[in-house]
């Protein structure tokens, strides 16, 4: 009988799992969930934050969220942001990886963060509210 290839590498215990999944669920914040608290007016606490360039910021946008160019970010250029809060980053999609960039930049830099799965190209697929031209289309533009 053959193993099937699901089952080659065996699934973890329950224990490790729950261990894995709640470290992920830690890093990341699902559409879904953000779509609500957004639409409830539940906003305190967290930023939204398009890690892409400003041309991309310009086209389309989660409402509410700022613009903070993963390569721009230092010390001096997020002076001015408030350490008290959750920092939730997006980029294009899961072939762009400027939302790890941007988070990891603002992890670095002394800041709480979590990424949005999917990027923008997710919020949009999934018919939420967004802001800017995007009959244009969405690209990178890390």
């Amino acid at each position: 009988m053959t193993t099937a290839r699901t089952l080659t590498v065996p699934a973890p215990s329950p224990e490790a799992a729950e261990t894995y999944f709640g470290a992920e669920l830690g890093f990341e914040v699902d559409p879904d969930d953000l779509v609500r608290d957004l639409e409830a007016g539940r906003t305190e606490g967290y930023v939204v934050v398009e890690t892409r360039a400003e041309e991309a910021f310009a086209q389309a946008r989660i409402p509410g969220a700022i613009n903070l160019p993963y390569r721009d970010l230092t010390p001096e250029s997020t002076g001015h942001l408030d350490r008290n809060v959750v920092y939730v980053c997006y980029c294009e999609s899961t072939q762009c990886n400027a939302a790890t960039k941007g988070a990891l930049k603002l992890a670095q830099l002394g800041f709480r963060v979590k990424r949005l799965s999917g990027g923008i190209t997710a919020w949009i697929a999934a018919g939420y509210p967004v802001e800017g031209a995007v009959e244009a289309g969405i690209r990178c533009a890390c």
